[in-house]
């Protein structure tokens, strides 16, 4: 899992917690690290780094330095450097990352956009009559 490794070295200080059982409605904006464990329901704009925990749940766009996803989201995701969706992770929604890591078991359903995240095209949303790309990694 990436989650612990990429979370180290984070001064307590610096890391916003949304603990399980609270939930926020509106957009949450850090010049820290925020870790989400609960509920969020709007958009999460954020100077360094996003981790969804396995219980959390966002529904609104995600932007951040690096995002890693083990829990529930819905919307769009932009990550300056990299984007992990974890085991237990859950994707609905568009990507734009310079770097994806998607681990076996995680599910994705939406488009990528990967490389310079610098000049990013405004996000479409996806009709009921065309077909989604649908991402599902698994081990052999």
């Amino acid at each position: 899992m990436l989650k612990s490794s990429s979370m180290d070295g984070i001064r307590p200080e610096e890391t916003t917690l949304i603990s399980r059982g609270v939930q926020i409605e509106g957009k949450v904006s850090s010049d820290g690290n925020i870790i989400v464990d609960g509920r969020v329901k709007g958009d999460i704009l954020c100077q360094k780094n996003v981790s969804i925990g396995e219980g959390g749940q966002v529904n609104g766009h995600i932007s951040a330095n690096i995002i890693i996803i083990g829990g529930n989201v819905v919307g769009t995701v932009t990550a300056k450097e990299k984007l992990a969706l974890e085991p237990k992770g859950n994707l609905k929604g568009d990507i734009s990352a310079k770097i994806l890591v998607v681990e076996a078991g995680a599910k994705f359903n939406g488009n990528i956009k990967m490389g310079d995240t610098q000049n990013i095209p405004e996000i479409k949303e996806i009709s009921s009559t065309e077909s989604p790309l649908i991402l599902e990694s698994k081990r052999s």
